[in-house]
C-alpha cells in the first residue's frame, strides 16, 4: 500500500516546459527590458530618451532579421505618405467618402473610374470593406508614388508585394484595399489599411515602422522589380535639377553647407561623383544667382537669399498649380489668357470670387483637400483651395459658387460670450446670457451653446456637469487659435450660389441664382468677357422667361417683378418635387410652416434650382427643408428643429425609442 506521501506533488507555478518559477519582474523591470529589445533609443540614466517611436508592431523592423536581409545598392527611391485617420463611429461617412474619391474618374491610363482591389482580387467590394470596417478606432491611408512608377505596367504586383511584406514585418494579416492613379505625372496607389489585427483588435503601428519602415521596403520592392539605379541615372537625375524654380536635393545639400548664409566652394572634394556634385552646385548657385535668391560673396562664394528654402517651396507650389489650371481647362475645352489665370488668396478676408466651377480635385491627396478651378465674374480664372468638403458632390463642373478669404479671428459669438462672463464670474450659461440679453431669442442663444461645444470638442473650452462653461480670461486667444486651426482645414468660405448650372436655369421652375441677380439692389458685377459675359446673356434669357410666365412685366422702361417672386418660385420647385417624392414614397408631403417645430428621420439631400433641401420622413408624412453641412453626419438618424423663415435652427436630438411620430 502506499503512503500518503507518495500521491503528494508539489505544483512548479508558470508555463509548460518552463524551468521553475522566475523572479516576479516590477512594472518598471519589464518597460526596461521592452526598450532594450527594441534598440539603442532608450538608456536608464542619461543620453537619448525613450520616444515610444517603436511601441507597436514593426517596432524592430530596423535590427535582426531585417537587417540580415542586407542592403541593395543604387536603390531606386519611393515616396511613401501615412496618415492615421481617427474613425470613432461618425467618421465612416468620411471614410466612404474617401473610398468614392480614389475610384474617381480619370485615375487610369485610359481615363477610366480607378478600380478597388485588394490581396486576392482586382475587384474588391468597397461596401463590404467599409461594413467591416464599421466600428474600428482608426485606420491608416498610405499614398505609395514610386519614383520610376511610369516603367511598370501595372502596379498591383508591387503594391501586393509591398503589403505582404508589411504583414511579415507586422506578424499579422492585414485588411486592406487600393487604387492605382495614373492620371499625374507620377503614377501611385492609394491603400486604405483597416485599423485591426487578425484577432481583431487595434492595430498599432510604430512610428519608426510608418517614417522609414514601408519606404525602405517598397524601395527594395522597385529595385527588386526594375534593378539597380545606375550611377549614369543618378548623375542625370542630379543634372535636371540645376534649372528647376522649385526646392531640390541640390538646394538641400547647399543650405546644409551653408555657414551663416554663406556657401563657400572653393575647395574641391575628392572622389569623381563628389566633384561631378560640386561642379551642378556650382551651376545650381549661379542659377539662384539670375533667379534673385543668391549673390556672389567673392570666388566661388555665394550669400544665400534669407528664407530661400521658403521661396523656392511657394515657387514650386505655384508652379503645380499653373500646371493643374492648363490641365483642368484644357479636359473642360475652356480657353482663357495665361495674364487672367490667378491664384486666390485665403488669408486676404476682403477677397470675393463669384463664378462656374471648372474642376474640382484634390491638392492634398491623404487629407482630402481640395481645390476648384473657377471661372469667374470677373472675366478671370481663378484656382482656390477650399479644404475639406461635406459633400464633394455639391461642386461639380457647371455649379456656381462664390468663396471668400477670411482672417483667423474670433467670432462675434466669442465676443459675445467672453462679454458675458466677464459680468458673470468667468462663467457662461444659457440663464446667464438671456439675464444679461433679455431679448436674446432661445435659438440665438443656442448657437452660442453650439459654438463652445465645437471648441470643446477641439479642446478649447471646458463644460461643467450642470452644464455650464468655464471662459479663462485669455477665451479670445482661445478662441483664435480655434479659428486658426479651422482655417488649416478651412481656408476659405464656400457658398454654393447654385447647384444648377446657367443653361439649366434659364427655364428652371425654381428661385434660381439669376433670379437672386436680378431683383438684388447689388448684383454681382460682371465682366464682359468669360464668364461675365456667359452670365449676362444667361440673365438676359432668364429675364424673357419670366416676363413670358408673367412673373415680370414692363413698365414706363423698366420691369417690374412679382411680389416675393423668389418666395413663389421656391414654392412652385418643392411642391413639384414633392409631388414626385410622395409617389415615390406613398406618403403625403407636409409643407413646413415658420415658427413650426419639426421632428423626423434625415434620409437624404436634394438638389434643386432653388437650393439644396433635406427630406425628414416622419410615420405617416415627409417634409423638405433646407438642408445643412451638419445633417450629414446624421443620415438615418432623428434631427429636429425650428423652422425660421427659409432656413431651420437645428437641434439634433437623442433616440427616443421606436416610434418617430
Amino acid at each position: 500500500m502506499a503512503s500518503d506521501n507518495e500521491d503528494r506533488f508539489k505544483p512548479k507555478l508558470g508555463k509548460i516546459r518552463s524551468r521553475g518559477n522566475k523572479r516576479v519582474q516590477t512594472y518598471l523591470q519589464r518597460v526596461l527590458h521592452s526598450a532594450s529589445l527594441a534598440g539603442p533609443g532608450f538608456h536608464r540614466s542619461g543620453g537619448l530618451a525613450f520616444s515610444g517611436a517603436r511601441i507597436g508592431r514593426g517596432g524592430g523592423w530596423g535590427t535582426g532579421a531585417a537587417l540580415r536581409r542586407g542592403r541593395i545598392t543604387g536603390r531606386r527611391r519611393v515616396i511613401v505618405k501615412t496618415r492615421l485617420v481617427k474613425l470613432r463611429g461618425q467618421r465612416i461617412g468620411a471614410a466612404k467618402a474617401h473610398l468614392k474619391y480614389i475610384q474617381r474618374d480619370g485615375a487610369t491610363r485610359d481615363g477610366e473610374p480607378g478600380q478597388l482591389y485588394d490581396a486576392a482580387s482586382d475587384e474588391a467590394d468597397g461596401k463590404k470593406f467599409l461594413e467591416r470596417s464599421d466600428g474600428d478606432r482608426h485606420q491608416f491611408r498610405f499614398i505609395v508614388s514610386p519614383e520610376d512608377g511610369a516603367e511598370l505596367d501595372d502596379l498591383k504586383p508591387f503594391v501586393r508585394g509591398l503589403m505582404a511584406e508589411m504583414e511579415r514585418d507586422l506578424d499579422t494579416r492585414l485588411d486592406w484595399v487600393a487604387v492605382d492613379h495614373f492620371n499625374t505625372g507620377n503614377p501611385h496607389s492609394h491603400i486604405v489599411l483597416r485599423g485591426k489585427d487578425e484577432l481583431g483588435k487595434d492595430l498599432v503601428i510604430a512610428r519608426d515602422y510608418i517614417s522609414h519602415g514601408i519606404r525602405e521596403r517598397a524601395s527594395e520592392l522597385l529595385t527588386l522589380e526594375l534593378g539597380p539605379v545606375s550611377e549614369q541615372q543618378i548623375q542625370r537625375g542630379y543634372a535636371r535639377e540645376v534649372d528647376q524654380e522649385r526646392l531640390t536635393r541640390l538646394d538641400r545639400e547647399i543650405l546644409g553647407q551653408a555657414d551663416n548664409g554663406v556657401v563657400d566652394l572653393r575647395r574641391d572634394p575628392k572622389g569623381d561623383f563628389a566633384r561631378f556634385k560640386h561642379t551642378l552646385k556650382i551651376g545650381r548657385l549661379q542659377r539662384l544667382e539670375r533667379m534673385g535668391l543668391a549673390e556672389t560673396a567673392g570666388a566661388k562664394r555665394w550669400r544665400l537669399a534669407t528664407g530661400l528654402e521658403t521661396t523656392l517651396r511657394d515657387m514650386g507650389t505655384r508652379g503645380d498649380i499653373i500646371r493643374t489650371m492648363h490641365r483642368e481647362m484644357r479636359s473642360a475645352g475652356v480657353e482663357r489668357a495665361g495674364a487672367d489665370y490667378a491664384i486666390f488668396d485665403p488669408a486676404q478676408p476682403n477677397v470675393r470670387i463669384v463664378g462656374k466651377v471648372l474642376a474640382r480635385g484634390l491638392s492634398d491627396e491623404l487629407n482630402d483637400r481640395h481645390y476648384l478651378i473657377i471661372d469667374g465674374t470677373d472675366g478671370r480664372t481663378h484656382y482656390a483651395e477650399v479644404g475639406e468638403l461635406a459633400d464633394p458632390g455639391d461642386y461639380g463642373p457647371g455649379v456656381i459658387v462664390a468663396v471668400e478669404g477670411k482672417a483667423a479671428e474670433p467670432r462675434r459669438a466669442d465676443r459675445t460670450i467672453a462679454e458675458i462672463a466677464e459680468q458673470s464670474g468667468g462663467l457662461y450659461n444659457e440663464p446667464l446670457h438671456q439675464a444679461v440679453d433679455p431679448r436674446a431669442s432661445a435659438d440665438y442663444v443656442r448657437a452660442h451653446v453650439r459654438r463652445l461645444e465645437a471648441m470643446r470638442r477641439a479642446g478649447f473650452a471646458e463644460r461643467f456637469a450642470d452644464g455650464s462653461w468655464a471662459i479663462p480670461e485669455d477665451f479670445l486667444g482661445k478662441a483664435r487659435a480655434f479659428e486658426e486651426r479651422n482655417r488649416m482645414r478651412q481656408p476659405a468660405r464656400l457658398g454654393l450660389m447654385s447647384s444648377v448650372g446657367l443653361d439649366r436655369m434659364t427655364q428652371a421652375e425654381g428661385a434660381t441664382w439669376l433670379d437672386r441677380q436680378l431683383v438684388s439692389e447689388r448684383p454681382e458685377p460682371l465682366r464682359e468677357s468669360g464668364f461675365g459675359r456667359e452670365a449676362k446673356d444667361a440673365i438676359e434669357r432668364r429675364h424673357r422667361w419670366l416676363l413670358q410666365q408673367g412673373l415680370a412685366r414692363e413698365r414706363d422702361g423698366r420691369t417690374v417683378y412679382q411680389r416675393n417672386l423668389l418666395t413663389e418660385l421656391r414654392r412652385r420647385e418643392v411642391s413639384a418635387a414633392a409631388d414626385r417624392l410622395s409617389k415615390e414614397l406613398g406618403k403625403p408631403f407636409a409643407a413646413p410652416l415658420d415658427g413650426e417645430r419639426i421632428e423626423g428621420v434625415y434620409r437624404r439631400p436634394f438638389r434643386l434650382a432653388s437650393g439644396k433641401f433635406a427630406m425628414i420622413e416622419k410615420s405617416k408624412e415627409f417634409t423638405l427643408v433646407p438642408w445643412r453641412p451638419a445633417l450629414e453626419r446624421r443620415r438615418g438618424q432623428m434631427v429636429g428643429g425650428v423652422v425660421r423663415g427659409s432656413s431651420v435652427s437645428f437641434d439634433f436630438l437623442k433616440k427616443r425609442g421606436i416610434g418617430i411620430g
